[in-house]
């Protein structure tokens, strides 16, 4: 990179000084180290010069730096997490894929030798171009039936993937929601409201006993993840959480922590929910058996997000609230 001030570094959501992770987490004297490192990186497997770099943001084991080329503004991200190296490179094949089918995705940019994901370093490291977008806004209905609408799509896609047993092999299939439920129903939960979680408990002693078929979600779509301009969503980001699961489990955890941030964690309004699933079954309608375990998933996942502690965002209210959900319309027209 040219010589210029050196970027900016941050935590996205931790509350650790951010010299002190880049130089031992990271093991870079500064930030002007790992600039030009990124740059020497970007130019060896990519082929671009990269001009300045503005910041550097840092997550666990994830860094992100933002900086400019002669083709337009790029986004690198590395991982230090070396069991993840093999998933982070199939990832990043299915995104590029996903590029192709038309699904609006950060797509990764190819390497001079026909890569999307490069290990250098010690690091696993790839390369995007940004994308302009603000975070959904889940206030906007539009922008959630848009989103809605666009994950619909986005499962659509992924059930077909053709490399999708690779992922398979590396992140196996969740449990049943059968046995994800019971198990959460068997350990304590001395916040969880007590009328809750007998409705709860009910529900799944009527809840459909043929198990739902699993395929390949995005594992982590929420506001934080989905850019949007106007009521377009222009990119959905972060596929590090894909994984195969029952469709209906993203759609219920996805409308339930939707309006869900770096730092931000508080439940949507039933209304939010509503619309976000109106815009899904505008494209994809649910299947009667999906539709039975709606209800029951929603206030299963609005239990599991009281803190132990205080509860300033309002989990528990939400909880209270997913007790008088009304029925979904299933697949039939």
């Amino acid at each position: 990179m040219t010589k210029s001030a050196p970027p900016r570094i941050e935590m996205l959501w931790e509350p650790d000084n951010p010299g002190t992770v880049l130089a031992e987490r990271f093991d870079f004297a500064d930030a002007a180290a790992a600039a030009d490192w990124v740059s020497r990186t970007v130019e060896q497997h990519w082929g671009i010069q990269a001009g300045p770099c503005e910041r550097i943001t840092m997550s666990f084991n994830n860094a992100l730096v933002w900086f400019h080329t002669p083709h337009g503004r790029r986004v690198a991200k590395w991982s230090i997490a070396t069991h993840r190296f093999d998933r982070l490179a199939a990832l990043a094949e299915m995104t590029a894929w996903l590029d192709r089918r038309g699904q609006p995705v950060s797509a990764p940019a190819q390497t001079l030798d026909g890569r999307h994901q490069v290990e250098v370093d010690g690091v696993s490291l790839g390369l995007q171009r940004e994308i302009d977008g603000e975070l959904l806004d889940v206030t906007s209905p539009d922008q959630v039936r848009a989103a809605g609408a666009v994950l619909a799509r986005l499962h659509e896609a992924l059930s077909s993937y053709p490399d999708g047993q690779r992922l398979t092999e590396l992140t196996p299939p969740a449990e049943t929601l059968d046995k994800q439920i019971s198990d959460w129903l068997g350990s304590d939960h001395p916040r969880a409201p007590r009328k809750a979680v007998d409705v709860l408990r009910q529900r799944l002693a009527v809840a459909p006993a043929d198990p739902l078929p699993t395929q390949l979600v995005h594992g982590d779509f929420r506001a934080a993840n989905v850019l949007v301009t106007g009521s377009t969503v222009t990119a959905v980001l972060d596929f590090e959480e894909a994984c195969p699961e029952h469709r209906i489990a993203e759609l219920a955890r996805s409308a339930v922590l939707l309006g869900t941030k770096f730092d931000d964690w508080g439940p949507v309004t039933a209304e939010v929910r509503a619309e976000f699933l109106a815009g899904y079954q505008s494209v994809c309608r649910l299947t009667p058996a999906e539709a039975a375990w709606w209800d029951t998933l929603v206030l299963w996942i609005s239990l599991a997000m009281i803190p132990d502690g205080d509860d300033p965002t309002g989990w528990g209210d939400a909880a209270r609230q997913a007790l008088e959900l009304p029925a979904v319309t299933t697949g039939a027209e």
